[in-house]
């Protein structure tokens, strides 16, 4: 049975905006504790023109269903490092991090800036559809995907790790305590 949804990259700015909506729909702030801990939550919060920067180096992933954006996985390269102050400790501490005995920051690697799916799509599968979309299109230019998810966010930590991604690292900050994981896409070594 063919899915419904059409799984893409980003293509214009009114899909922008489209997340934009979908975000704010699911961030910490506007949700209750019971319900951040069912479903999940989303902790930044972007503006267009960042998500446009963002979408000129690397395109978002989305799924559409009909012409509604219904789940996205934004796209984050190290030269998104300024466009949002918030991420720069983050960015830095990935810098001095060491992966499989070499320094994350001599690697090729770019970081899932947000991944969220509307409540009325979940458990079709969308996380995987948006996460196999992403190795499609940038697995020839990079060879890991790393982000941060809240230790308290459980299910994201448990999909993040179904998908195929590890625990690296854990910290703690003035916000949250969070566990970077990454997935790895380079080949074997053999």
């Amino acid at each position: 049975m063919a899915s419904p949804y059409d799984v893409t990259t980003v293509s214009s700015t009114a899909q922008l905006a489209r997340i934009i909506e979908l975000q704010r729909r699911n961030l910490k702030q506007t949700l209750d504790a019971a319900e951040m801990r069912d479903q999940g939550f989303v902790t930044v919060e972007h503006e267009l023109p960042v998500l446009e920067r963002m979408h000129a180096l690397a395109p978002s992933i989305i799924a559409r269903h009909g012409e509604d954006v219904v789940a996205y996985a934004l796209s984050m390269p190290r030269e998104c490092r300024a466009m949002l102050p918030v991420l720069v400790p983050m960015f830095d501490l990935l810098d001095g991090l060491e992966y499989r005995g070499r320094a994350m920051k001599d690697l090729r690697f770019y970081v899932m800036g947000q991944i969220c799916v509307d409540k009325a799509h979940r458990g079709q599968g969308l996380v995987d559809q948006l996460y196999d979309k992403h190795r499609e299109v940038y697995r020839e230019r990079f060879e890991l995907l790393v982000t941060e998810v809240s230790v308290r966010n459980t299910r994201s930590l448990r999909v993040h790790e179904r998908v195929g991604f590890k625990t690296v690292h854990t910290y703690r900050d003035a916000t949250d305590e969070w566990a970077v994981v990454a997935w790895d896409w380079s080949p074997p070594a053999g």
